[in-house]
């Protein structure tokens, strides 16, 4: 047990460097190109899924979050909001970056969902799109900071090392519980019991993939570094994973109903290419 608290702790400090100079990084597109990609993906008109699916890859704070207030206002359709949904990553590229992932996986993953997320949000425009009547009123924004986990209103500095230690919290409570399960129950039978069955596993991960905090995609991406969960349960987990995007929407659209049927369809996807991915036995 002793060892298991010693060695998230190891793992966890050697990530920190790595963790402030990714999100310095990020902090800086975020603060420098916000108002333009919103812009973007307003105009974007009948190409908004590949807009907003080229938008949602690029590690900005809160941008699936704008994606779901412009939404609501009915400045987006259905299908450009699934687009951003399904591109948007979270914290996957940080830790990635930081635990020195070869950049041709990291790039293959990004990529992988970027060509879905464009796929499904043309495909969902074809059959649901709706005309909507454009808004003049800029939807409130002003507030998603309070849900996200970086300091928009402060200097680059200042918010990506608030980021920096928040996650490095998340990260050493995650790889903690992780070693402990891992201790008591053991590598190979957790990976059997997630990776067996091909539904099991993309359902569970989708599952932990809705849950509206940075800690899902640490998770996800957590254990596939530690060779948990196999590339097609990953990639079904971090589908669906929109950071705060949905907490935003049940925040901001009325349409209780339709807020439901939106988590239900993104939830749908992302089992439905986990079990393809894992048919196919996948693998990068």
């Amino acid at each position: 047990m002793w060892d298991a608290i010693l060695d998230s702790l190891i793992d966890t400090v050697k990530l920190i460097p790595f963790l402030l100079i990714t999100y310095i990084i990020m902090e800086f597109i975020e603060h420098k190109t916000s108002h333009k990609t919103k812009d973007a993906i307003k105009k974007s008109g009948h190409f908004g899924p590949l807009i907003g699916g080229i938008l949602g890859v690029v590690p900005q704070c809160g941008f699936s979050a704008a994606a779901s207030s412009l939404y609501s206002a009915r400045i987006i359709t259905l299908g450009t909001l699934i687009a951003v949904f399904l591109s948007t990553s979270d914290e996957m590229l940080p830790i990635l970056i930081s635990e020195a992932v070869d950049i041709k996986i990291i790039l293959a993953i990004l990529g992988i969902k970027l060509v879905i997320s464009i796929i499904v949000g043309f495909i969902i425009d074809l059959f649901f799109r709706k005309k909507f009547e454009t808004s003049e009123d800029e939807p409130e924004i002003k507030d998603l900071c309070e849900h996200e986990h970086c300091d928009c209103e402060h200097g680059i500095f200042k918010s990506a090392l608030k980021h920096t230690i928040n996650i490095t919290l998340y990260i050493f409570i995650i790889s903690l519980i992780l070693n402990i399960i891992i201790y008591f129950i053991g590598e190979d039978n957790l990976a059997h019991i997630l990776n067996s069955t091909p539904v099991i596993g993309p359902i569970i991960a989708s599952l932990v993939g809705l849950i509206p905090n940075c800690a899902s995609s640490v998770i996800i991406t957590q254990l596939y570094l530690s060779d948990v969960l196999n590339f097609a349960t990953m990639i079904a987990g971090l589908l669906v994973n929109t950071g705060v995007g949905l907490l935003i929407l049940f925040r901001t659209n009325k349409d209780l109903k339709e807020n439901i049927k939106i988590t239900v369809l993104l939830f749908a996807i992302g089992v439905i290419f986990g079990i393809i991915f894992d048919l196919m036995s996948f693998n990068i």
